[in-house]
């Protein structure tokens, strides 16, 4: 197993600064890094066996924090480009038919992502609808209520309930009774959270969207507890209809402040 110049991995940090310079800009920084890394590994700059240089090394030739460091090899981990080995560090895998990275493939601006994730997420969350009211347990039921009473509790205290909102849509993806569906949404989980977080930002903005929102899920569920499939999938489609209508009532403003959330969230430590 080489280093990214064989020798070591001060050499590793030497390559490194004939190869990148400092990443800024209103794109999420996480995005930025894990694109230029994966350039090099798909170019062939670092090759199979190559170890990355450090965090440390990146951090500091990137000029980022070690938390967008982080999140940007978790993303090269799941999409099969790098490997952690326990000891030793980080190093690139063999060539192969590779899992689909959407981080790298949605837009950069914060308004066209968004819209993207918006667009993905009406034939899963459609079908896992379906396939939850024929399938799901009344345990799954029970988790589906609580994630819609957490949701309104998180609200209530002044939170933005991205997380309880993930989890009601993971809740009817884990009552479908199919691993593949669950795995799917868990791999989309962080792109799904970004999508979310914007969405929920906009709808707090107005009393009637958040209550039409609260409404939706609602009937997501009322129709999966009244076993209705159709009415299920109907409702999960016109829920994310219905959000892509109310994103395009945001102006400019709203965008602009959007974009720096995804930027103060890359800048924490």
């Amino acid at each position: 197993m080489r280093t990214l110049s064989g020798r070591g991995d001060q050499d590793g940090a030497d390559k490194l600064k004939t190869m990148f310079s400092k990443v800024s800009g209103p794109v999420r920084l996480a995005d930025r890094v894990a694109a230029i890394l994966s350039e090099e590994i798909e170019s062939g700059r670092l090759a199979e066996g190559d170890k990355l240089p450090t965090e440390v090394a990146l951090v500091k030739q990137l000029g980022v924090s070690r938390t967008v460091v982080r999140e940007a090899v978790s993303r090269l981990r799941n999409a099969g480009l790098v490997e952690p080995r326990q000891g030793l560090g980080v190093f690139v895998m063999p060539r192969r038919t590779r899992p689909l990275d959407l981080e790298a493939e949605t837009a950069e601006d914060t308004e066209s992502k968004v819209r993207q994730i918006v667009e993905v997420r009406r034939p899963i969350e459609g079908e896992a609808a379906y396939l939850a009211a024929t399938r799901a347990t009344p345990a799954g039921l029970a988790r589906m209520r609580q994630a819609l009473e957490a949701i309104d509790a998180a609200v209530a205290a002044g939170g933005d309930g991205v997380d309880e909102d993930l989890a009601f849509h993971r809740s009817i993806a884990e009552s479908t009774g199919n691993p593949v569906m669950l795995s799917t949404l868990r791999y989309l989980g962080e792109v799904l959270r970004s999508g979310i977080r914007v969405t929920r930002a906009n709808e707090a903005r107005r009393g009637d969207f958040l209550e039409a929102v609260r409404d939706e899920h609602h009937d997501i569920l009322a129709a999966i507890e009244a076993r209705d499939a159709e009415a299920a999938r109907d409702a999960a489609l016109l829920h994310l209809r219905h959000a892509a209508s109310r994103l395009q009532d945001a102006d400019e403003g709203f965008w602009t402040e959007a974009e720096k959330l995804e930027v103060d969230l890359d800048a924490a430590p």
